[in-house]
């Protein structure tokens, strides 16, 4: 078996003590769940109603398929067992030359300031080296380091890309699968990809050249434009009475009579 590191051999006497099985039987699912990438695991523990399976948000099976409390208790304990793996570095790193389970061994070819990481290996022309606590991963391909961010994924397995370019590595996190490159580099002091990605920049917003509209003055309004016609006749008789009852002088008269017929 794997040896834990102390922080991992410390949280397994934990989990073993609350939830009242052996630390034998917490070692046993972790391994489980580490293998399943933390996501999901088959394990056989007769604490544990023997062989069952565990499913992240899905089935949870016991062997005493009747026995809710064991469901409940092995789905806790899984849920529990994957966080840890994906929070801190939970197994020691491996001797140079031994495999992990995933390819390569021991090689520290990634930047020493990122320290050890929870889990490395390699396929084909590439190498990983995942570091949870600084959410990095480092990927070496053709012996030149590439560091990213792992921003929010929480990795838990690798597989090998399919119908991409030699190398390409895919991993799976508690969002599913997502393939390198869609991680933004991190910077770091030491070797990156010499191809750096561009930062995306929104294309500028077209410019629209407006043509003023041509100036046009408002027409004039005739202060007696809303006198109609017959108004006007009407004005006009009542004006000549005016004058034959002498209000008015004549040219008084001719005067308001010239005005009023100016306005016909």
């Amino acid at each position: 078996m794997q040896q834990l590191t102390p922080n991992g051999d410390q949280a397994v006497q934990n989990l073993a003590q609350r939830y009242g099985v052996s630390v034998d039987a917490v070692k046993t699912m972790l391994l489980a769940v580490s293998a399943g990438g933390g996501t999901m695991a088959q394990f056989y523990h007769p604490e544990l109603g023997g062989g069952g399976q565990w499913m992240r948000g899905g089935m949870t099976m016991v062997g005493d398929m009747f026995n809710n409390g064991l469901k409940n208790l092995v789905d806790n304990l899984c849920s529990e067992l994957s966080t840890l793996l994906s929070s801190q570095q939970v197994f020691a790193p491996l001797p140079q030359n031994q495999s992990n389970g995933f390819g390569y061994g021991g090689n520290n070819w990634w930047p020493s300031e990122l320290g050890s990481p929870s889990s490395s290996g390699g396929q084909n022309d590439s190498r990983y080296a995942y570091f949870p606590s600084s959410r990095r991963l480092a990927i070496s391909r053709n012996g030149q380091v590439t560091v990213y961010d792992t921003l929010d994924h929480q990795i838990g397995g690798v597989q090998q890309q399919q119908g991409g370019y030699s190398g390409s590595l895919s991993f799976s996190s508690q969002f599913g699968t997502f393939t390198v490159d869609s991680l933004p580099l991190a910077n770091t002091g030491s070797q990156q990809s010499s191809q750096a990605q561009p930062a995306y920049a929104p294309p500028p917003a077209p410019v629209y050249e407006v043509q003023p509209a041509p100036y046009s003055p408002p027409p004039q309004r005739n202060s007696n434009s809303g006198q109609s016609h017959d108004e006007i006749l009407s004005a006009l008789e009542r004006l000549g009475a005016l004058h034959q009852k002498g209000v008015l002088s004549d040219s008084e008269f001719q005067s308001k009579k010239a005005e009023l017929l100016s306005r016909l």
